[in-house]
């Protein structure tokens, strides 16, 4: 059989291994699905023998692993973390059973007390929750800065501070970091430190994922995703991954298996089976329309802002076009969308609530990188964290902000229903009006 590395990610992602030691399934075309939470042991010195081994990383050339019991590893996980590793073209992958699981492991198991973060200002609210809610409790401190003012991040840099955090693109308002400028840093500050205090670059990569965008590249140390987004991308399973130094590997399988977050078997196999084989196709099919719904809300009226990395108007273009590049090195600008209204001409909460009474094509619902197109209003719902709108706005998303995830659907219809709601909200008043002098 030809050599996998001879054949394009994409087709490898479609493909999968043709060979793991993980387990035998070379002769399906369909990876089968496992489902036991326990497994058989031929002697005791075996089981022994596994709980030694655990957290060791297993390459695909030698003895299979042996397995235990489902906390601990099994196989259809093990083979999605192999390929969502190689897909970000990391060196170990640990998946968890939800995106805010994987977040909190990858942290929680480097910190310990009177450790310190320095983070983005405007990150996924349920983070946001964690850095102020519980790392406070734990007596690990959280520092907010701009990510793209370096000096700034340097001078927030204590002898205390391990991780650099942030999202890129951020979400909701897909502001892009630097990720290479932040390396540099990191590289400076770790010049006098020892090995075991090195500073460390975490990025979430859920908006882009490693189709559209692979931080390792760059720089990064630690690559977070909820699979339940995009890389899931059909809205059934829940999930998140951790891709990560092989170093780091025993010490978050620990983690995992003492604080229990797996992720089940069988949204392992979905998102191996069906999620990771059309990743190219539906982000490539959702960013052709993202951009004609870009361009033409760039030009309605009763638009104020739209940022897209697509856009001529997007402000950090050149840092785009660098990071934001699929397998192929072609541009990948994504399938997510943030704009603000004109309040004068049309209120967003009134424009999201007749979308969600008439518009077929698109959905009020949170959660992104959907089959469906999804529409949110950040401040009030996913970012709702920050405790209010004056705060959330502090950090670049306003309270009229609406964020949009484009789905499979003909970017005619979706264009319909939201010019639909525009037209439902900005020309009924005026109908009123002319009645009432009627009258």
């Amino acid at each position: 059989m030809a050599k996998k590395k001879a054949y394009k990610q994409t087709t490898r992602l479609v493909h999968g291994p043709s060979h793991s030691t993980k387990w035998d399934f070379t002769h399906h075309v369909t990876p089968p699905l496992s489902s036991s939470t326990t497994y058989r042991l031929d002697s005791a010195r075996r089981g022994a023998r596994g709980f030694q081994e655990f957290g060791h990383y297993v390459s695909d050339t030698g003895e299979a692993p042996i397995y235990i019991y489902d906390r601990l590893d099994e196989p259809t996980r093990s083979i999605l973390e192999g390929e969502l590793a190689e897909a970000e073209g990391g060196e170990a992958c640990v998946t968890f059973a939800s995106g805010m699981a994987a977040i909190s492991a990858a942290m929680s198991s480097v910190l310990v007390p009177g450790d310190e973060i320095v983070a983005h200002p405007m990150v996924y609210g349920c983070t946001h929750s964690l850095f102020v809610n519980w790392y406070a409790r734990q007596g690990i401190g959280v520092t907010r800065v701009d990510m793209n003012d370096v000096a700034a991040v340097r001078k927030a840099i204590t002898a205390r501070t391990r991780i650099l955090y942030f999202e890129s693109p951020v979400n909701p308002t897909l502001e892009l970091i630097d990720i290479a400028a932040l390396r540099k840093l990191a590289n400076a500050v770790n010049a006098g430190r020892p090995a075991e205090r090195k500073l460390l670059v975490y990025i979430d990569n859920t908006f882009a994922t490693p189709f559209g965008q692979r931080p390792l590249e760059f720089g990064a140390d630690v690559v977070l995703h909820s699979l339940t987004k995009n890389l899931g991308g059909f809205g059934t399973e829940l999930g998140g991954a951790v891709i990560c130094p092989r170093a780091m590997l025993p010490r978050l399988l620990l983690y995992r298996k003492d604080f229990g977050g797996i992720l089940a078997s069988k949204s392992a196999w979905s998102i191996l089976v069906y999620g990771l084989p059309t990743l190219a196709v539906r982000i490539k099919r959702q960013q052709y329309t993202a951009g004609k719904v870009a361009t033409w809300l760039e030009k309605h009226r009763a638009v104020k802002r739209v940022v897209y990395p697509g856009l001529e108007s997007f402000p950090q273009r050149a840092l785009a076009r660098k990071q934001l590049v699929n397998f192929d090195g072609d541009f990948t600008p994504g399938n997510m969308l943030y704009f603000e209204l004109d309040e004068r001409r049309v209120d967003a909460e009134r424009f999201v609530d007749q979308i969600a009474a008439e518009a077929y094509s698109v959905t009020l619902a949170v959660s992104l990188g959907h089959t469906k197109t999804l529409i949110e209003m950040p401040s009030s719902m996913t970012h709702s964290a920050y405790s209010s709108g004056e705060a959330c706005a502090a950090k670049g998303a306003t309270p009229g902000g609406i964020r949009l995830s484009i789905g499979l659907e003909s970017p005619t219809d979706i264009l319909r229903d939201l010019g639909a709601a525009f037209d439902a909200l900005i020309e009924k008043p005026r109908a009123r009006r002319t009645a009432a002098s009627r009258n």
